[in-house]
């Protein structure tokens, strides 16, 4: 296995923990006040378990708050975002499921950083 994968983000950064055929797994920091693309996968399901910061979580139009010690589940092709609300570094780890782990499977909805 080579190095794994470290990425800036204009929301914040991941790193790549694990990477094999049948899955991928990610910790993913989120800054304060920041969230994610609003976005699907084609190819792709998805677990996040927060480990530190508390946020909002949106599933197909849903909002719902989420905090250290909760998950949330996103099947594929469901649109899903999270955001940090609080005031400290948001972090989660992202455990993907499926037949393809690129980032070319991001459909993007709705983004503030003009990727949509």
């Amino acid at each position: 296995m080579s190095d794994l994968e470290k990425s800036d983000r204009p929301w914040g950064r991941y790193e790549v923990l694990q990477d094999s055929p049948t899955h991928k797994v990610k910790c993913i920091w989120i800054n304060p006040g920041a969230r994610i693309s609003y976005q699907r996968h084609k190819q792709r399901s998805e677990h996040w378990f927060v480990v530190k910061g508390s946020g909002e979580v949106t599933l197909d139009g849903k909002v719902s708050q989420i905090k250290a010690g909760q998950s949330v589940d996103f099947p594929v092709g469901f649109l899903h975002r999270i955001a940090n609300t609080g005031t400290e570094e948001m972090i989660f780890i992202e455990v993907q499921t499926g037949t393809y782990f690129g980032e070319d499977d991001i459909e993007r909805v709705e983004d503030d950083f003009g990727r949509a």
